[in-house]
């Protein structure tokens, strides 16, 4: 191949690459962990109404809550680095880590007694974690689980 054509391919190769990253999939991950999910996904997810999601950190929008009026039952979003994400798949004595097949690139729970279940999901370079309380540790994988593929269907 001559240096032309050679110029050319790569030159092709690059326009390629921008139209293909102008799909959402390329687009700047979530920054507020508050428009992860909306009100009505969460309420109809826990069967309890919930309010607006609030930073728990005003100054924060890395972690968001949603409640329902001071009920046991409520959810924690929060925006992950992928750093962290990886840094999480080191088992630490006490904590339980279980992989969750078929969420994102990968995902996995974690189980820290005192503290509940969390399902921790990656998707190309972002990550978030879901937490919810209020339920026996099987309905809440699922419910997590349920909540992290609306999250993925809006990346």
């Amino acid at each position: 191949m001559n240096r032309k054509v050679k110029v050319s391919v790569a030159i092709a190769g690059f326009f390629l690459f921008e139209l293909m990253c102008v799909r959402p999939s390329c687009a700047a991950p979530p920054t507020d962990s508050c428009a992860l999910v909306t009100p009505a996904q969460v309420s109809a997810v826990l069967g309890v109404t919930v309010g607006a999601g609030e930073h728990i950190i005003p100054s924060n929008a890395t972690l968001c809550g949603f409640g329902s009026g001071g009920a046991a039952k409520h959810v924690v979003m929060a925006i992950l680095k992928v750093t962290m994400f990886a840094g999480e798949k080191t088992p630490l004595k006490g904590i339980e880590e279980e992989t969750a097949n078929g969420i994102g690139d990968e995902a996995h729970y974690m189980t820290t007694p005192g503290f509940g279940t969390g399902l921790s999901v990656r998707k190309g370079n972002f990550a978030f974690k879901v937490r919810i309380y209020g339920f026996p540790i099987e309905q809440t994988k699922a419910k997590e689980k349920a909540l992290a593929l609306n999250v993925l269907a809006k990346l």
